[in-house]
């Protein structure tokens, strides 16, 4: 097929939005993708179908619409769920064997358009190039890993305490599972989901975030080229309009059997008591506000390096970024101006297919104005702006530093998801602990330290679900991914996350004499 191109008119505003970036930034930019990725349409049933109506998808760094999406609505949410339901049945019947081989080919497919896959993430959700091609390979990972897991669901014979029976249990898929994923990795969120889904034996119904529905759709494209039968992956890409009506579809319909979520906190309370009526399986990776320590003992250099990583990788936008910077105070001032340094020697504000980007532009103007909140709050409290601190045009923002920053400020308190690191003097390692574990959410978290002793105490005292130990990039497919307290339910990927996704059966097997 001919490809679509998309070119994006953004010369003129990018010159106003940020003058100080190098002439090539002075250009349009444009969206090439073949025409088989580039859908439009919700996926039901192994068919493209259209909605009544459509809602734009827009490129974050200009503001310009990419294409319109069909606009899903609980009618073809429904569609969708009852399609699942009816292939799930023949599914379920599928070899291990033969489901790995699919995941297998859909992860090949993947890497073979790596390229385009990226494309779509960058234009649609702002983020730079180069972090884009990296989320394609960590995406493709979850189909890979579970591709293999899919032939290592072992279930067990158990002694039984009498001659005449054996006992047996059996691992069997729960269902149909809902889907409902983020804007900010919106191809590994669904392949973290889904291909453990797919390898246990459910089939599933995607709900992508209205912000990014391309990079779903184009899975769903190379699901059916990988072979994936009709019905087993569906998605219903919607508007915010649609989106709680199509969710109530989701998490109420009585054939859903499983609901796995990736966002808010608050929206996934929501989810939980819709789910309840019909005592759905819930597994929900909610938010975060990790801290990020550095006692006295750490590697400084490398204390700032994890910072970098964690803290702007896609522009501070992800679940696990670092948000609350707790620094010892021998080490203090040394940290904040080597940190200082390095953002200056590092950080590029641009659009994302700039091959010199590291920082695109936050998701919309909401997300720029709530940073900027915080800086304002933060500053009104005695903050000190070292680095950045202004909000440019559109939804960039300047990668920013605060120094004296104290637990009562607003950026102490709520996820930021912006690049914004507040740092915080603290002087003992009891002290670091409490304000790093006062917070009703524990997702991840990172410390540095040179002191094996200080390791395992910190390392188990922090109340989270993830802990980087002089590491501040931790996520692969081989971990579990999952938070405490209120940060969700269940686990993500590694040999637990198909578990997920799977009943256990007792089945006692009598009259069996001597």
């Amino acid at each position: 097929m001919s490809a679509v191109v998309c070119v994006l008119k953004t010369r003129c505003f990018l010159r106003q939005l940020l003058p100080g970036l190098p002439a090539a930034m002075h250009r349009s930019y444009s969206l090439d993708v073949s025409a088989p990725l580039l859908r439009t349409q919700g996926y039901v049933d192994g068919r493209w179908i259209s909605a009544a109506s459509v809602f734009p998808v827009l490129d974050p760094a200009t503001g310009q619409e990419i294409v319109r999406v069909s606009d899903c609505g609980p009618a073809e949410a429904k569609q969708a769920v009852d399609a699942a339901y009816k292939a799930f049945h023949s599914w379920k019947q599928y070899t291990a064997k033969e489901r790995s081989v699919l995941l297998r080919k859909w992860f090949e497919l993947l890497l073979l358009h790596k390229d385009e896959l990226a494309q779509l993430i960058t234009f649609e959700c702002g983020k730079p190039m180069r972090e884009s091609l990296g989320e394609i390979s960590y995406s493709a990972s979850f189909l890979e890993w579970f591709s293999e897991e899919a032939r290592r669901v072992y279930g067990d014979i158990v002694p039984s305490p009498a001659k005449d029976r054996k006992l047996l249990l059996l691992k069997q898929p729960v269902g149909v599972a809902s889907i409902i994923t983020p804007w900010n990795f919106p191809s590994a969120m669904i392949t973290r989901k889904v291909g453990a889904a797919l390898a246990a034996g459910c089939t599933v119904v995607v709900k992508p975030a209205e912000d990014t529905p391309l990079s779903a759709l184009a899975l769903a494209e190379l699901a059916e080229q990988a072979g994936i039968p009709a019905g087993v992956f569906n998605v219903v890409p919607c508007s915010r309009e649609s989106t709680p009506s199509v969710g109530r579809v989701l998490c109420t319909d009585p054939l859903v059997a499983k609901i796995s979520f990736t966002g808010s906190t608050a929206t996934g309370k929501v989810l939980l008591k819709m789910a309840a009526d019909t005592v759905k399986k819930v597994s929900m990776e909610l938010g975060g506000h990790a801290p990020f320590i550095v006692f006295d003992s750490a590697d400084l250099d490398k204390a700032v390096g994890g910072a970098m990583a964690s803290k702007f990788r896609n522009s501070g936008q992800t679940c696990v970024c670092s948000n609350r910077f707790l620094v010892q105070s021998a080490v203090y001032d040394r940290f904040v101006e080597k940190l200082g340094g390095a953002m200056d020697a590092e950080l590029r504000l641009g659009h994302g297919s700039e091959p010199d980007t590291t920082q695109g532009p936050l998701i919309n103007a909401r997300a720029a104005e709530k940073v900027l909140h915080q800086i304002s709050d933060a500053v009104s409290r005695g903050a000190k702006v070292v680095k950045g601190g202004k909000r440019l045009d559109g939804s960039f923002m300047e990668p920013t530093l605060l120094a004296d920053v104290t637990a009562d400020m607003l950026c102490t308190k709520e996820e930021t998801f912006g690049p914004l690191v507040p740092v915080i003097r603290f002087n003992t390692e009891e002290e670091a602990l409490a304000v790093a574990n006062a917070t009703s959410v524990g997702l991840a978290g990172y410390f540095y330290s040179q002191d094996v002793r200080q390791i395992w105490r910190v390392a188990e005292a922090l109340e989270l679900g993830i802990v980087g130990v002089n590491e501040g990039l931790v996520s692969t497919p081989e971990a579990t991914f999952g938070g405490v307290k209120e940060s969700g339910l269940g686990r993500e990927g590694s040999k637990y996350g198909i578990d997920e996704y799977l009943e256990v059966k007792y089945v006692c097997f009598g009259g069996l004499k001597p």
